[in-house]
C-alpha cells in the first residue's frame, strides 16, 4: 500500500470502497488490449485550477526531458497506438513539444493534443497551432462554463477572454470548422462540487452561446465531472463538501461504465517516464502493476488481464455515463 492510499483510508471510514462496490456488483476491473499511449509531458502550467487534480501551476518544474523523450518515441515506433494523447500541465509550454508531435505522426493514425487554450494563443505559440494542423492534430481544449465569472474564478481571472481569442484563432485556421479534418473538441468541468449536466445538454447549449456571441464553432463537447484528487480534492476537504461530492459520485455508480474506461485501454506515462494505468493514477502515485517502471527499461505493452490499480476518486469514472 502507498502513502496516498494510507492516507485516502483515513479520508474514506464512512465511503464504500470502490473494490467492494466492484465486488458487490460482480465486477473486475483489468487490462484489456492497450491501444491508447497518453503522454503526460510535465506539471508546468501558466494556470492554477482549483480542480486540478495534477496540482499544475507555474511554480511546478517538472517537465519531460529530450532523452525521455526519445524513448517515449521508440516506445510508440514498437507498439503501433491507434491514439497518443499529449497532455499536462500545460503541454506548450514544455521545451521540444514539437520534436514529440512531429515524432507520433509518425506512428500514429490519430494524436490528440490536451491545451488550456490561454497559452495557445499567444502570438509566439502561433508556430505550435501551424504544426499541429499540418499534422491533423486533434486539439481537445478545456473550457469549463461559458460563464465568464464562473471560469474565471475556478481558472484565473482574465482566462476566459484568453480562451475565447484563442477559439477564434483556432477557427480562423481551419479547426472547429466543416470539411477541413481539423477537430477541434471542449471540456467542460463544474466549477464546484456537483456533478456535470448531462452531456447533450450542455454541448447544445455550449454550441448555442459561442456561436451567437462569438461566432466559435467546434465539434464535440465532453461534459465531465471533477476528480477528487489534487487541488481539487484538498478544496473539497477544507469546505467541508468532500464526504457529500463521494456521496454523489457514489449514488451515480454505473456498472456498464466499466467495459469501457479509458484506464482498461490505456498505457499512461509521465513526465519522468514512469508507467500508471491513467492520468489519475499518476496524480496519485500508483504505478501500473504495482511496481515503479521507467519507459527507457521498457518496450511491451501491459498484458491484457493484468488487474487495474483503484481507489475512491474511480468513481467518477463510473458516475452516469462514465469518463472514458
Amino acid at each position: 500500500m502507498n502513502v496516498y492510499e494510507c492516507n485516502a483510508m483515513k479520508n474514506e471510514s464512512n465511503i464504500k470502497s470502490f473494490k467492494k462496490m466492484l465486488k458487490s456488483n460482480n465486477l473486475t476491473l483489468e487490462r484489456d488490449k492497450t491501444t491508447c499511449l497518453q503522454v503526460n509531458v510535465g506539471l508546468i502550467c501558466n494556470q492554477k485550477c482549483r480542480h486540478c487534480h495534477l496540482e499544475a501551476g507555474p511554480d511546478r518544474k517538472e517537465i519531460m526531458s529530450i532523452d525521455t523523450m526519445d524513448h517515449v518515441i521508440k516506445y510508440a515506433e514498437n507498439n503501433h497506438f491507434s491514439v497518443i494523447d499529449v497532455t499536462g500541465g500545460a503541454p506548450e509550454l514544455v521545451p521540444n513539444i514539437e520534436h514529440l508531435i512531429e515524432n507520433f505522426a509518425l506512428f500514429a493514425p490519430r494524436i490528440i493534443f490536451r491545451s488550456n487554450l490561454s497559452v495557445l494563443g499567444l502570438s509566439n505559440r502561433k508556430d505550435l497551432i501551424e504544426l499541429l494542423k499540418k499534422y491533423n492534430v486533434v486539439i481537445i481544449a478545456s473550457f469549463p462554463s461559458i460563464n465568464e465569472t464562473q471560469s474565471d474564478s475556478q481558472r484565473g481571472k482574465g482566462i476566459f477572454q484568453r480562451s475565447i481569442n484563442t477559439l477564434k484563432i483556432l477557427n480562423e485556421m481551419g479547426y472547429g470548422r466543416e470539411n477541413t479534418g481539423l477537430e477541434l473538441d471542449l471540456v467542460s468541468n463544474p466549477t464546484g462540487a456537483f456533478l456535470p449536466q448531462s452531456q447533450k445538454h450542455t454541448e447544445k447549449r455550449f454550441r448555442k452561446i459561442l456561436q451567437e456571441k462569438w461566432g466559435i464553432k467546434f465539434h464535440h463537447l465532453y461534459s465531465f465531472a471533477n476528480v477528487p484528487l489534487g487541488r481539487f480534492r484538498s478544496w473539497l476537504t477544507s469546505s467541508g463538501n468532500y464526504d457529500t461530492y463521494m456521496d454523489k459520485l457514489i449514488a451515480s455508480f454505473n456498472p456498464s461504465s466499466i467495459e469501457s474506461l479509458m484506464c482498461r485501454t490505456t498505457v499512461s506515462i509521465s513526465w519522468d517516464g514512469y508507467l500508471y494505468d491513467c492520468d489519475f493514477n499518476l496524480a496519485a502515485g500508483i504505478f501500473m502493476g504495482g511496481r515503479k517502471t521507467n519507459i527507457s527499461d521498457i518496450m511491451e505493452l501491459p498484458k491484457k488481464g493484468q488487474p487495474i490499480y483503484v481507489s475512491d476518486y474511480c468513481y467518477t469514472c463510473t458516475a452516469g455515463s462514465g469518463f472514458t
